[in-house]
C-alpha cells in the first residue's frame, strides 16, 4: 500500500523531470497536425473521446507563443488526447459540449491576455479590436473569462474537474485589486468554482495533475503540487502559521519570532504545532532585512491578511502585496495562505524553472507555427506580429513594479539552448509560408537577459531582492551578453538568413556592461528603430517603478549613437514613457515634457499607467502606500493620479506638441505657477494661443505622428 502524499508541496524536493513520466496509454494514436476543435476531426484521429480539453480565449495559433498550444501539445507528449474549444459562444454551455465530455479534467483559460485589459484600455474605455481574434475582432471573448468559462463548464458536464490557469488565473489567485470595478475581488479560484488553480508557466504542474488524474487521485485532493492554488476549510494539524495579518500591533512581552531566521539549530517550525483551530500567531519582521536568513521547515505556512480586512483596508492590503512578492523565490518561498469568509485559499511554493533541455524539448513538439485550417484566410494579428520571431528565454529580473511578467513567470531567466533556437531559425525557414529571409525577433520578456543568472546557486536560492538590476546590478548577477553576440552571429549567417531583427524590450542598463554587445546589436540588428523603455525622467517615478534613471539612458544612447554612425547608419531610438505612475506629480509630467522638448521627441500614442492585477505598483495605486518597503500606518505615503482629470493632464504632457492638448496645458502651468513656459520660444513649453483657424479634431480626422517617439515626417 502507497504512503499518503505529502500535505503541501515541498520547498526542498527536486522536480521531476519534466519528460520523464511514463506516457499514458493515449500515446498509441501519436501527435495531431492541430489538436482538434471538432467531432470530425476527432474521428479523422480515431479519438471516441478528449482525456483532457482545454478552453481559451484566444483564437488556436499552433506555435509556441500560444499559451494554450503550448499546455496542449505538452499534454500530447505525455500520451494525453487534448482537444481545443477556442473562443466558445459563451451564452449558453452548448459550444462547450463540441467535443464531448473530457475523461480528466477541463483547462480553462482566458488566453495570452488577461481578459479586461484585453478589453478595455487604460481609460476603462472598450476596445473594438482584439489582436488574438481572427481579423482583429473585438468581442470575442467575455469579460473575465476564466470565470464565464469555467460556469458554462460547469454547467456542460456538472461532475468534471476543472484547472483554471493562464496569466488571467495567475494574477488573480489572491484578493486583488480590480481597476475596472475599483474594488478589491476575492481570489478568482473562489468566483471560478475550480477544483484547482495553477499559476505561473504551469508546464510541470498540469503534466503532474494529468498523470496523477490518469491514476484515479481526484484533483480536489491534490494539495502538494507546486504552483498551485487550492481552498480548504482550516490549517491542517502539525503546521506552524506565521501569522502577517497585522501591521503596527503592540510586540508581545516575549520577542517576536523572526520567520526567516535559521532554524537549523532551535527547529521551533519542526517541535511547534498549529492548532487548526487555534494557530499560534507570530509577527513578521521586515523580510528584506533578513532575505539572506531561511526558514528550513515545510511544515510552515504564511498568512496573509484575510479578503474581508484587505478589501477594506488598502495599508494592509499593501501590506498583503508585499509579503507575497517576497515569496516569490521557488528556491525558498513558503505557502500562503489567505481566509475568504469560512474557507482557506491556500497558495504553494512557484514552480521550479524548468532546465535548458525541458525548454527546448517543450519549444521544439511539433507545432504547426499556423493558425487552425478553421479560420481559413483571416488575419490574426497577433500571430503575424510573430510568426518569424523566435522566444529564447522566460522570466524577468527586472522587478518592474508597474509589470506582472515576475509575478506570472518568475525572476529566474529560463533560457534556450544555443542549438535549439538555431534549429527553430531553419524550420521557420523551411517550413513558414511567407518567409522573407528575415527574422522579427530573437527575444522573449527582456531581449538581453538570455543566459543571465546568479553567479551563485545558493544565493539565489536565498534571495529576496525584488530585482536584481535596481537600484543598481547585483554584484552577484553575470551581466556577460558575449554568448548573446555569438547567437546573434551564427543566426544572421545561417543559408537564407537575410536579417535579424531584434524587437522585444531590451534593458539598456544591462546592455551597457557589455558595450560589444551593443555594437553588435546597433551594427546589424535594428531596423532604424529600436524600441527602449526609460519610463521617466525625474527620480520621484523612477523610485516607484524600480528603473534607472535617465543618466542610463544617457549612456546607453552614446553608445547607440557611435555605433551607428561606425556602422554609416541613421537610427533612431524610440523611448517609451508613462504617463499618471504612482508617485508622479504634476511637476514630474512637466519636466518629463520639457526633457522631450529638449530632446526633440513628439510622442504619438502615449501609455497611461494601467494597474493590473497584482503588480507592486497597482498596491500603490489602490494604497497610496509603498509596498516596496515595510508596511505601516505611518509608512510612506504615494501620490496617485486616480481622476480621469488629471490622467488626461499627464498623459498631455507627453504630447505637449498636440494643439489638442495646449488648452489643459496652459491652464496647468498658470495653476502650477509656472507661465513662463508659455510662449512661442525654444524654452516655452506651449504657445499662448491656438493656431489660426484650428479646430478641436475629432474621431478618425485627428492627426497622429508616424513613429512614437520620433519627429514628424517632413511633408512632401
Amino acid at each position: 500500500m502507497s504512503a499518503a502524499p505529502p500535505a503541501t508541496a515541498s520547498t526542498t524536493a527536486a522536480p521531476k523531470p519534466l519528460f520523464s513520466y511514463r506516457k499514458y496509454w493515449a500515446e498509441c494514436f501519436g501527435p495531431a497536425p492541430y489538436l482538434p476543435m471538432s467531432r470530425a476531426e476527432m474521428d479523422a484521429l480515431g479519438w471516441d473521446s478528449c482525456d483532457i480539453i482545454l478552453v481559451t480565449g484566444d483564437a488556436y495559433v499552433d506555435h509556441p507563443s500560444f499559451g494554450m498550444a503550448v499546455v496542449g501539445r505538452v499534454l500530447e507528449a505525455q500520451g494525453f488526447r487534448v482537444g481545443i474549444i477556442a473562443q466558445p459562444d459563451w451564452q449558453s454551455a452548448e459550444p462547450f459540449k463540441v467535443l464531448g465530455e473530457p475523461n480528466l479534467f477541463f483547462g480553462v483559460a482566458a488566453g495570452n491576455m488577461d481578459s479586461m485589459i484585453n478589453r478595455y484600455t487604460a481609460d476603462r474605455r472598450l476596445r473594438h479590436d482584439d489582436a488574438y481574434s481572427p481579423d482583429n475582432e473585438g468581442g470575442k471573448r467575455p469579460d473575465r473569462a476564466v470565470i464565464v468559462y469555467s460556469q458554462r463548464c460547469r454547467e456542460a458536464y456538472r461532475n468534471t474537474p476543472i484547472v483554471v490557469g493562464s496569466i488571467e488565473a495567475s494574477l488573480r489567485r489572491i484578493a486583488h485589486y480590480d481597476y475596472w470595478s475599483d474594488k478589491v475581488r476575492r481570489s478568482i479560484l473562489l468566483d471560478s468554482r475550480a477544483d484547482l488553480l495553477v499559476y505561473g508557466n504551469a508546464e510541470r504542474a498540469i503534466v503532474d495533475i494529468a498523470h496523477r488524474a490518469a491514476n484515479g487521485e481526484a484533483i480536489r485532493e491534490m494539495r502538494d503540487i507546486r504552483g498551485t492554488a487550492f481552498v480548504r476549510k482550516r490549517i491542517p494539524e502539525g503546521w506552524t502559521v506565521v501569522d502577517s495579518s497585522t501591521v503596527d500591533t503592540p510586540g508581545p512581552i516575549e520577542p517576536p519570532i523572526n520567520p526567516y531566521q535559521d532554524t537549523t539549530e532551535t527547529s521551533d517550525c519542526k517541535t511547534k504545532q498549529a492548532d487548526p483551530e487555534e494557530v499560534q500567531a507570530v509577527r513578521i519582521i521586515d523580510p528584506l532585512s533578513a532575505r539572506k536568513l531561511k526558514l528550513m521547515d515545510d511544515r510552515c505556512v504564511i498568512r496573509l491578511p484575510d479578503y474581508e480586512t484587505v478589501r477594506k483596508d488598502p495599508v494592509l492590503y499593501a501590506h498583503a502585496a508585499r509579503v507575497l512578492h517576497l515569496e516569490t523565490n521557488p528556491g525558498n518561498a513558503k505557502p500562503l495562505v489567505q481566509r475568504h469568509g469560512d474557507r482557506e485559499v491556500w497558495l504553494n511554493p512557484p514552480p521550479i524553472p524548468l532546465t535548458t533541455d525541458e525548454l527546448d524539448n517543450v519549444f521544439e513538439l511539433p507545432y504547426q507555427r499556423k493558425p487552425h485550417p478553421v479560420y481559413g484566410k483571416a488575419r490574426i494579428p497577433a500571430y503575424e506580429m510573430i510568426r518569424f520571431s523566435v522566444n529564447i528565454m522566460r522570466g524577468c529580473f527586472g522587478g518592474c513594479t508597474f509589470c506582472s511578467i515576475t509575478e506570472h513567470e518568475g525572476r529566474i531567466i529560463q533560457s534556450r539552448s544555443h542549438d535549439s533556437i538555431v534549429r527553430e531559425v531553419e524550420n521557420i525557414r523551411d517550413k513558414t509560408p511567407g518567409f522573407t529571409g528575415v527574422v522579427s525577433d530573437l527575444g522573449g520578456p527582456t531581449a538581453n537577459m538570455w543566459r543571465l543568472n546568479c553567479k551563485s546557486k545558493t544565493i539565489e536560492e536565498n534571495c529576496r531582492r525584488l530585482s536584481c538590476i535596481y537600484p543598481g546590478i547585483c554584484k552577484n548577477l553575470n551581466t556577460d551578453q558575449t554568448p548573446l553576440i555569438d547567437l546573434y552571429r551564427d543566426v544572421r549567417e545561417l543559408e537564407g538568413v537575410k536579417k535579424v531583427l531584434i524587437a522585444s524590450g531590451l534593458r539598456y542598463d544591462l546592455a551597457v556592461e557589455t558595450p560589444e554587445y551593443v555594437k553588435e546589436l546597433v551594427t546589424h540588428h535594428v531596423g532604424g528603430y529600436l524600441k527602449i523603455a526609460p519610463e521617466h525622467t525625474e527620480d520621484g517615478p523612477l523610485s516607484k517603478m524600480m528603473k534607472p534613471g535617465v543618466g542610463t539612458y544617457d549612456a546607453f544612447k552614446k553608445l547607440f549613437d557611435k555605433y551607428s554612425k561606425e556602422a554609416g547608419k541613421e537610427q533612431f531610438l524610440i523611448p517609451y514613457f508613462i504617463a499618471a505612475h504612482p508617485g508622479t506629480s504634476d511637476k514630474d509630467m512637466m519636466n518629463l515634457a520639457l526633457w522631450l522638448k529638449r530632446n526633440g521627441f513628439r510622442a504619438d500614442q502615449v501609455q497611461a499607467f494601467y494597474p493590473s492585477p497584482m503588480a507592486n505598483a497597482t498596491a500603490m495605486y489602490h494604497s497610496e502606500r509603498n509596498p516596496l518597503k515595510k508596511v505601516t500606518r505611518k509608512s510612506e505615503p504615494v501620490f496617485t493620479a486616480k481622476g480621469l482629470k488629471q490622467r488626461r493632464l499627464h498623459k498631455a504632457f507627453l504630447r505637449y506638441h498636440d494643439p489638442e492638448n495646449w488648452p489643459m496645458l496652459r491652464d496647468a502651468l498658470k495653476s502650477m505657477g509656472r507661465a513662463d513656459l508659455i510662449g512661442f520660444g525654444k524654452k516655452h513649453l506651449v504657445p499662448p494661443r491656438q493656431p489660426a483657424g484650428w479646430k478641436p479634431a475629432r474621431g478618425k480626422n485627428r492627426m497622429l505622428t508616424q513613429h512614437t517617439g520620433l519627429p514628424p515626417r517632413k511633408q512632401r
